[in-house]
């Protein structure tokens, strides 16, 4: 797309998706040793959302982004660019999770690809979906935040296990000349010192699939939150 005049990046629509089980405070209760008062004081969390075993990252994006582009009035022709960000792929690294998504919503020869910044991951995307638009590389970015935590939970530690939920959110990026409708600004940056905060350790290079890694459970998401 040849620019003559500025081109911004401005938010077009949204759309949200979650599971329809719910898992209570209650339920953890029975579960790990807490209480909702103890979950509550720390998190402000009284419930969480809980994927079906045979509902996976790609179908709950898929179904997030298909009510953002309904909203937005936009074809699925016209989308040029998908992205996801996720750190429970449906797959470990390939295909990617946006690739999935584009098939499932029927978006074909576009660009697809995910990103692995855990909270921060849908920031991320905004970024670079607003570096394509403002470039006049893109016009119409499709952006998905998707997750299913409770395939990288274990559910007998009460430091992470009270925390995290599944579900998904996405957003219609698109073009626009009016400076008013564009991001006013956008900020991410990352401290790879504190990169042990919160991690998956496994699999990895580091930690390659084996007997070791499921008998320890590294397969699970680790916090150190007392320092965080």
């Amino acid at each position: 797309m040849s620019q003559t005049k500025p081109v911004y990046a401005s938010f077009r629509s949204i759309g949200a998706y979650v599971p329809e089980k719910i898992l209570s405070n209650a339920d953890l209760e029975k579960m790990v040793d807490t209480t909702d008062e103890w979950i509550i004081k720390r998190t402000g969390i009284s419930e969480r959302h809980i994927a079906a075993a045979d509902e996976y990252t790609s179908d709950m994006g898929a179904k997030a982004s298909e009510l953002a582009i309904e909203r937005s009035g936009i074809s699925k022709d016209d989308i040029d660019l998908v992205l996801c960000a996720t750190v429970t792929p449906d797959y470990f690294n390939m295909p990617s999770t946006a690739c999935i998504i584009s098939d499932k919503l029927g978006i074909k020869d576009v660009q697809a690809f995910d990103i692995s910044a855990a909270c921060s991951g849908f920031v991320y995307l905004l970024s670079v979906a607003k570096a394509f638009i403002e470039s006049g590389m893109k016009k119409n970015v499709l952006v998905v935040g998707s997750e299913k935590f409770s395939s990288i939970v274990d559910y007998t530690d009460r430091t992470t296990c009270i925390l995290f939920g599944d579900g998904a959110g996405a957003a219609m990026l698109c073009a626009t000349d009016k400076k008013e409708e564009g991001f006013i600004d956008l900020h991410a940056s990352a401290d790879g010192s504190y990169a042990d905060f919160l991690v998956t350790p496994a699999p990895g290079s580091i930690n390659p699939v084996s007997q070791k890694v499921i008998d320890e459970g590294l397969n699970f998401v680790q916090m150190k939150g007392n320092e965080t």
